[in-house]
C-alpha cells in the first residue's frame, strides 16, 4: 500500500464516521519527541521521517505542518505521496488548529487519536474550535486497520543505575517529588514522560532509538510509587531494589484503569504537555486536577555535582573518539572513498572503544557541502554522496554513555574555501564564543541568551531559523526541558547546574551550512551590590578547525578564547592519545 492508498483509505473511514478532518500528531501515549516505531504515524501515513510535524486531513487536502529545520526533506520525502508541505511561521506552534477553524464549518467534526494528543494541545483544539460549533472526537484510529505489520511495542531489557552514577538515590528523589505534592495541594501525581520516569526511578532502557527510556507510567502519592512497566524487562536484583524504595510494579497496560479508580473527591497533578488526552479521560468527573510542569523536569534539569564531574569525563572520552575519527578522515579521504553514510559509521565505532559507550544520541547529521545547508540532514543510500577534497563538512553527533549524554557539531574545511564561506564560518563561531561566555544576572531566560548568541550574525544581517540551545540530560534525552535558548518568551530562568547546547549556525540553501556547537554547564560568576551573576563553562572537549577563520572579523577575546580552549583541549586529550594522535592534535590546535 503506498502513501496516496493510505491516505484514501483514511479518507474513507473520516466519511463513513462523518469526520470532516483528522489530525495524526507526532507523538506515543507519553508525549514523546522520539518515539518507539509503533508510533511513527507520520512516516507510516506520508512518508517524512522528521521528528517534528503534524498531518492534517480533509476530504480535499492533505497537510503537513512543520518547521524551517525541515522544509527540504518534506518537500523531498511528500513528493507523490498526496500530501503539501505547510510552513510554520513558528517552531511548534500548532498553527493548523486556525487553519481548522477557517476551513470547517459549524456542526462539522475534527478527530484524532487521544492517545498521541496531549492534553494541553487537546485543550487548545477545543478552545479554538468548540465556540465555532466544531465538535472533537478524541477517540479515533484510522491507521490501526491498515498498518500492516504494525511494529508491536518493545521488550528489550531495562536496568537501574547505580548511586554513585546518578548522585542521588530513588529514595531522595521520590522525597523531593512528594515534598512538591504537598506544595501544591494535591494528593496524587501521574508522570507518563519517559524521561521524567527514567530520572526518578534511575532506571534506563532501549525503547526508543538513541533515548535510553523504558515504556512506562508512575502514579505516585505520600504513601505509594506505582510503577506501569512490562516487568519481564527487570531482572530480578533490580526488581527487589525498586520494592525495597517502597516502589510497587504493576502491568504497563493498566495505567488507564489505575487512573479510573483514584477516589472521587482526591486531587491529582499532571503535565498537560506531557499527559495524553486518552488518559486524562480516565479520571473520574470529580478529581480536582492541577496542571503545571512536572516536579521531575525541574529537578532533572539541575545537574548535581556526581552528574556533572561523571559529565566532564565523559566529555573527555567523546573527545578522544573525535579525535580520532577526525584525524582519520584528514588521512584518508584522498585514499579511499569516504561518504556520508560511512562516515558517520566511522564515527561510531571510534566512540563505541571509549568505556561506558551505549549507543549515539540522535542519528549523526552528516551533511557534505549543500547537505549541510539541511539542519536535521539524514543520510540515505539515495541521498549519500562521497566526500571530497574541497568544501564544507558539516558533523552534528553525539554520544550515549552510562556517565552522560554528548551533543557536538564541527565544521571542518576540505579544501579550497571560498571568501564567504570564510566569512560565515567566523560569524557562526563568533556567535558560540559569545553565547558561551555570557555573564548575566540571575534570573536572565534562555531567549536573552539567544539574542546574545545571534547579535554577531544580526550585526552582518544573518540569522538562522532554529533555537540557540536546548538542554540535555544525563545519560538520557540529549533534548531536555524545561529551559532553552530560543527566541520564545518561555518562561524559565537559565539555573545553576542546567547543562545547555550553544549552536549558532548559518544555512545557505544549496550550497553550505555551518553550525559550531558546545555543551555549557550554567556556574557562578560574581556576587556584588547588582546581584548575583552567572555564567558558563564549557563542557565539550574537541578543538574547534581554525582553517576556515577569517582573523579579521574576530576581536580581541575572540581570538584569546578560541586559542585558549582549543590549547584546553590539547592539554585535556593528550593522556589519553597516542604519540601520532598527540602529534596530529597539537598541530590542529596551534594559537592563530
Amino acid at each position: 500500500m503506498n502513501h496516496t492508498d493510505k491516505l484514501d483509505s483514511i479518507r474513507q473511514q473520516m466519511q463513513a464516521q462523518g469526520v470532516s478532518a483528522y489530525i495524526i500528531p507526532s507523538a506515543d501515549p507519553h508525549i514523546s519527541e522520539y518515539v518507539p516505531d509503533r508510533y511513527k504515524c507520520i512516516a507510516f501515513a506520508s512518508g517524512f521521517t522528521g521528528s517534528a510535524g503534524t498531518l492534517v486531513i480533509t476530504q480535499d487536502f492533505a497537510g503537513l505542518w512543520t518547521d524551517a529545520r525541515y522544509f527540504e526533506q518534506a518537500q523531498e520525502q511528500l513528493a507523490g505521496s498526496g500530501f503539501e508541505l505547510v510552513k510554520l511561521k513558528v517552531q511548534h506552534a500548532p498553527e493548523y488548529i486556525q487553519w481548522l477553524a477557517t476551513k470547517l464549518q459549524s456542526g462539522e467534526t475534527v478527530a484524532f487519536d487521544g492517545r498521541l494528543m496531549s492534553l494541553s494541545l487537546a485543550q487548545l483544539l477545543e478552545q479554538q474550535l468548540k465556540r465555532r460549533g466544531i465538535q472533537l472526537a478524541s477517540d479515533r484510529d484510522y491507521l490501526d486497520a491498515i498498518w500492516e505489520n504494525r511494529p508491536a511495542l518493545p521488550t528489550a531489557p531495562a536496568f537501574l543505575l547505580e548511586e554513585q552514577i546518578t548522585g542521588k538515590s530513588m529514595e531522595e528523589k521520590l522525597q523531593e517529588v512528594r515534598a512538591a505534592l504537598q506544595q501544591a495541594g494535591t494528593e496524587y501525581h501521574l508522570i507518563s514522560s519517559l524521561d521524567d520516569i527514567a530520572w526518578l526511578f534511575n532506571v534506563r532502557g532501549s525503547d526508543v532509538k538513541c533515548n535510553p527510556v523504558v515504556l512506562s507510567f508512575a502514579l505516585i502519592s505520600q504513601d505509594q510509587a506505582v510503577l506501569f512497566i512490562d516487568q519481564a524487562k527487570l531482572n530480578p536484583a533490580d526488581k527487589a531494589r525498586l520494592e525495597r524504595a517502597g516502589v510497587t510494579l504493576h502491568p504497563y497496560d493498566t495505567v488507564g484503569q489505575a487512573l479510573s479508580q483514584l477516589p472521587g473527591n482526591s486531587s491529582i497533578y499532571l503535565d498537560p504537555k506531557r499527559t495524553c488526552q486518552a488518559l486524562f479521560e480516565q479520571l473520574p468527573g470529580t478529581v480536582n486536577v492541577v496542571q503545571d510542569t512536572n516536579p521531575t523536569t525541574v529537578f532533572k534539569a539541575l545537574k548535581n555535582e556526581v552528574e556533572v564531574a561523571h559529565t566532564r569525563t565523559t566529555m573527555g572520552k567523546d573527545g578522544v573518539a573525535l579525535t580520532r575519527f577526525f584525524k582519520w578522515l584528514e588521512e584518508n579521504i584522498t585514499k579511499t572513498e569516504i561518504t556520508e553514510i560511512s562516515a558517520a559509521e566511522k564515527l561510531r565505532e571510534f566512540r563505541a572503544e571509549q568505556e561506558g559507550f551505549v549507543g549515539e544520541s540522535f542519528d549523526t547529521i552528516a551533511g557534505y557541502r549543500e547537505h549541510g545547508a539541511l539542519p536535521h540532514y539524514k543520510a540515505t543510500p539515495e541521498s549519500d554522496v562521497v566526500l571530497k577534497p574541497e568544501g564544507l563538512f558539516l558533523l552534528d553527533s553525539g554520544g550515549q554513555y552510562q556517565t552522560g549524554t554528548t551533543d557536538i557539531t564541527r565544521v571542518i574545511s576540505l579544501g579550497n574555501l571560498t571568501q564567504e564561506e570564510k566569512t560565515d564560518y567566523t560569524l557562526v563561531l563568533k556567535g558560540t564564543i559569545d553565547g558561551s561566555t555570557a555573564r548575566f544576572p540571575k534570573g536572565t531566560r534562555g531567549y536573552q541568551i539567544d539574542a546574545i548568541t545571534r547579535k554577531p550574525l544580526w550585526d552582518h544581517a544573518r540569522n538562522y531559523g532554529h533555537g540557540t540551545g536546548h538542554g540535555v540530560g544525563f545519560f538520557l534525552n540529549v533534548h531536555e526541558g524545561p529551559h532553552v535558548f530560543n527566541a520564545t518568551p518561555t518562561p524559565i530562568d537559565i539555573e545553576l547546574g542546567m547543562i545547555t547546547s550553544v549552536e549558532p549556525g548559518i544555512y545557505r540553501s544549496g550550497r553550505y551550512g555551518i553550525r559550531i556547537e558546545n555543551l555549557v554547564l550554567t556556574v557562578p560568576d560574581e556576587t556584588n551590590e547588582f546581584g548575583e551573576f552567572y555564567t558558563f563553562e564549557t563542557l565539550t572537549q574537541f578543538l574547534i578547525d581554525t582553517a576556515p577563520v577569517n582573523k579579521d572579523l574576530l576581536e580581541p577575546h575572540h581570538i584569546l578564547w578560541l586559542n585558549n580552549y582549543n590549547q584546553q583541549v590539547v592539554e585535556k586529550l593528550s593522556p589519553y592519545l597516542n604519540s601520532e594522535e598527540q602529534a596530529w592534535l597539537k598541530e590542529k590546535a596551534k594559537a592563530i
